[in-house]
């Protein structure tokens, strides 16, 4: 069921540029070339000019010392994915939803729609809910598990972690159809 507009903040005007800010999922490791990175192939999908800003190894708890960088391209919407790595380096699970909310809160103020990307996969439960009850507290839009559709199938991953360019298209249309209804 999609939240009404009215509930996501800053929602309803047009967007233009949105910049897709997060880790190496974002960046597009394992795709095999940055147009076949997840932004680069959203950016196809929705005729909508969308800056990857992903840092391959970047933590959410690192991720605010970039975000001037980000709102500098004055987008509409950001699409805020982290945590994968905060996970895996065993960091603090409320320091890194901490971040996030900062994130979410920064790009709020900017005039932007706020989206919180939740990669999914296994072990990331708890990310997953503190990031769905931190998306509906702060009124922005969240995006369900993108590497669910492709993660233990051989055919769509680069590596263990990493989609490969046809992981990377599923999880461009999978974010695609969750986003289009604020476009």
């Amino acid at each position: 069921m999609w939240p009404f507009k009215s509930e996501i903040k800053n929602a309803g005007k047009p967007v233009h540029v949105i910049v897709a800010f997060g880790d190496s999922l974002t960046a597009g490791y394992g795709a095999g070339s940055k147009e076949s990175a997840y932004p680069a192939v959203l950016a196809k999908l929705t005729g909508k000019t969308v800056i990857n800003e992903g840092v391959s190894g970047e933590t959410a708890a690192d991720a605010p010392k970039r975000l001037q960088a980000v709102l500098a391209h004055q987008p509409q919407m950001v699409l805020i994915e982290f945590g994968a790595n905060d996970f895996m380096r065993s960091m603090s699970r409320e320091q890194a939803v901490s971040a996030v909310a900062s994130i979410v809160d920064a790009v709020q103020a900017a005039g932007a729609v706020a989206v919180i990307v939740d990669t999914g996969g296994p072990g990331m439960g708890a990310y997953s809910r503190a990031y769905k009850q931190l998306a509906n507290e702060k009124k922005a839009l969240f995006v369900s598990g993108i590497l669910t559709p492709v993660f233990h199938k051989r055919g769509y991953m680069s590596d263990m972690v990493h989609p490969n360019a046809k992981g990377y298209e599923i999880v461009a249309s999978h974010v695609a159809k969750q986003i289009s209804a604020y476009l």
